[in-house]
């Protein structure tokens, strides 16, 4: 061959490189998906180069086949990426590899960026006699660099998706947050009379969450008031603990008994839960006329009841299974308590406990009881409780939805 005609057979390549770069430069700014990009890529290399077989493994979480050509429809399937081809880290021929089972192809063309694999390129049948450009092992680097480009862009196309769907899912995350905090009652809208004195709060370990409390009148001398928690946490909590609102305000009325309304719940939980998911719940009707308290604690942490002339405290623990938990709950026990003095009562949902007594609940338990037992009114209970055990999101130990309802019975 003269001089003359070597020339102008790399005159040609550079030409077809400088073309073939500015046209896969163009198609990636043209945001073609994925699928489009690899088809572009094949035909350049099976058509221009002319490479009888292509397969190409990329990394995504995991070791995926991307691309497959010239091996008709029952593909290739005998290689483990991490057994055969991790180990190569430059241009190699499969003969100089010793791998047998990979005798289709000629060549191994790892591609590395920030010195970590980002896929392998396996070539075969390649016509080293064609006329023109022939893609000889001296225009391999040309692949490589071509396909890391492919690669990379693939890579960014894809964070580019995954962030404007984690934008997406944020900002529904954030409606339904706001949605949710529809259902709960706003503290500042609760009862604070000389009768009695209510004081909420609520922080979800996400932006959503299984917690619920409620409080509202039934009567004119009768409230009602309840804290329930959804076992599990997140989107599908939340969803449950919005249709348990749905029916716990539909149902609860100044007729219906405790036991028949607990009955009722437990079978709309089962309906919607279909045996997934449970809630614990204790629910409690006050009438301020007689002084009476009645309640059904259904699997849930119990309240307590701090009696300030007494300085006794009472554990809240009669009832039933959680809701969701049995098809028909055997039995239903209505507890009974009559206020005699001005009393604090404090319902909680799990995550306080487990934040303050770590791993022992029950000392959890017994340490959140100790704060009730003051002459403060119960709006400072809970304000002494969330500064002393940090009731924060930047709290370390808070791995769980927390809500608090509290509530003062008046008789001065």
């Amino acid at each position: 061959m003269s001089n003359s005609s070597a020339s102008l057979r790399r005159l040609n390549f550079c030409n077809f490189k400088l073309d073939t770069l500015l046209e896969i430069t163009l198609t990636i700014n043209q945001n073609l998906p994925t699928e489009e990009l690899l088809k572009r890529y094949e035909e350049l290399l099976t058509n221009r180069l002319n490479i009888g077989k292509l397969l190409i493994f990329a990394f995504n979480k995991q070791w995926e086949r991307i691309l497959e050509s010239g091996f008709g429809d029952e593909g290739y399937k005998d290689i483990d990426v991490d057994k055969d081809l991790l180990q190569f880290e430059e241009i190699t021929t499969v003969t100089a590899a010793g791998l047998e089972h990979l005798s289709d192809f000629d060549t191994i063309i790892p591609v590395f960026h920030n010195n970590s694999p980002l896929a392998y390129v396996l070539i075969g049948d390649i016509d080293e006699e064609r006329e023109g450009v022939s893609p000889t092992i001296k225009h391999l680097r040309f692949i490589q660099t071509l396909t890391n480009i492919i690669i990379v862009a693939m890579e960014n196309k894809r964070l580019q998706e995954e962030s404007l769907r984690q934008e997406a899912i944020k900002k529904e995350l954030e409606l339904a947050s706001r949605m949710q905090a529809m259902l709960i009652p706003n503290s500042a809208f609760l009862p604070k009379t000389k009768d009695i004195f209510v004081q909420t709060f609520y922080l979800p370990h996400f932006d959503v969450g299984g917690d619920y409390y409620d409080f509202f009148k039934l009567n004119d001398h009768e409230y009602a008031f309840c804290i329930s928690d959804v076992s599990g946490k997140g989107i599908s909590a939340a969803i449950l603990m919005s249709n348990f609102q749905a029916n716990l305000r539909a149902l609860f009325t100044d007729t219906i008994l405790l036991k028949d309304l607990v009955q009722k719940l437990n079978t709309r939980v089962m309906e919607s839960a279909n045996g997934e998911k449970f809630i614990t719940l204790f629910i409690a009707k006050y009438n301020k006329n007689t002084k009476e308290l009645t309640y059904v604690n259904a699997g849930h942490n119990p309240p307590f009841v701090f009696d300030k002339i007494e300085n006794e405290i009472t554990y809240l623990k009669d009832g039933c299974p959680g809701m969701g938990m049995l098809d028909d709950l055997p039995m239903v026990r209505v507890g009974k308590i009559n206020i005699k003095n001005n009393t604090k009562l404090l319902c909680y949902t799990d995550g306080l406990v487990e934040l303050r007594g770590e791993l022992n609940t029950d000392a959890g338990m017994e340490s959140v009881a100790q704060y009730l037992k003051t002459d403060s009114r119960i709006d400072q209970t809970l304000n002494t409780l969330i500064e002393e055990l940090d009731i924060t999101r930047n709290n370390k130990l808070f791995f769980d939805d927390i809500s608090m309802l509290g509530i003062e019975f008046l008789l001065e």
